[in-house]
């Protein structure tokens, strides 16, 4: 099945109560008495508001903006320092998603971001983009399929691939079962949705011809419209790609998909079936890139 296939997404918010009967002064509860301004008969009468205060928190802001702009726009030092996004050949773990110099993308095999970086960051965004293809509601029309199929996989991989994708993708009792007709196409007035939206990357395993990279990603999947049996809902998964440098690009050999991590959902009123289908036709996707 495609691996934005139907999972429940349910989740609650929790709070708590932030009133509070006491009004509190000082940590303590106190009571506090208010003089009359300028009155001689108190020696302890409230004195005129300074500003002195407010140019102090003014000019600390100000500090603070700078200290911030220049620590954004640093620049020589060390690879590690002028580029916090990338790591060095042979380690694993999380980095941020920074710009590091290096161009991720340099083109676009039909609509599929190819061309990408001989390097850690171009293996993170080909396994981030191939993703974004491979879970695509142009995996259930024939013809798209193998484009994807034969962009995002080894040549040698590919073949293989395509007749075991099409068994999956053309089994009627499948398509049958998400709503959809026997010729992967949604039914009358309704609007069929299956993106993927990556999160996140990792380099498992790194070297100058392969790579294993996991991308955690969210998806959609479902049927938009009224009448749908089977409303769009949201999925967590994380896929791991074991990748090759072949013909000077990097290309899919395996992978292996497990659910999560799902993080706690939020109370919030799910839109209309209109609402759905129209943010998914007027909201495009992107390409990925660290």
């Amino acid at each position: 099945m495609s691996p934005g296939d139907e999972h429940d997404y349910r989740g609650k918010e929790q709070g708590g109560r932030t009133d509070d009967p006491y009004s509190t002064l000082g940590g303590t509860r106190q009571t506090r008495t208010r003089l009359p301004d300028g009155d001689p008969g108190h020696p302890q009468a409230r004195r005129p508001v300074r500003n002195s205060r407010s140019l102090v928190t003014i000019t600390g802001i100000v500090v603070l903006l700078v200290a911030a702009i220049a620590f954004a726009n640093r620049g020589g030092g060390s690879d590690d320092d002028a580029s916090p996004g990338a790591k060095k050949p042979g380690t694993t773990g999380s980095a941020p998603t920074a710009a590091t110099g290096t161009k991720p993308v340099q083109g676009k095999n039909g609509t599929i971001a190819s061309g990408f970086a001989h390097d850690e960051q171009g293996a993170q965004s080909a396994a981030a983009n191939y993703s974004v293809a491979l879970v695509s509601d142009g995996m259930f029309t024939q013809s798209r399929r193998r484009e994807i199929s034969e962009a995002v996989y080894a040549p040698d991989v590919a073949s293989a691939r395509q007749s075991d994708l099409d068994k999956v993708y053309s089994d009627e009792s499948f398509l049958t079962s998400i709503g959809l007709n026997p010729d992967g196409s949604a039914p009358e007035g309704l609007t069929f949705i299956s993106r993927a939206n990556p999160v996140g990357t990792k380099v498992e395993k790194y070297s100058d011809d392969t790579a294993s990279v996991a991308v955690w990603y969210s998806a959609l999947f479902g049927l938009a419209g009224e009448g749908s049996k089977n409303p769009v809902s949201e999925s967590w998964y994380t896929t791991t790609y074991e990748l090759r440098w072949v013909g000077g690009d990097w290309k899919i050999s395996d992978f292996q998909q497990k659910d999560g991590p799902v993080p706690v959902g939020r109370d919030q009123a799910a839109s209309s079936a209109e609402e759905m289908a129209d943010a998914v036709q007027q909201f495009g996707g992107f390409t990925y890139a660290r």
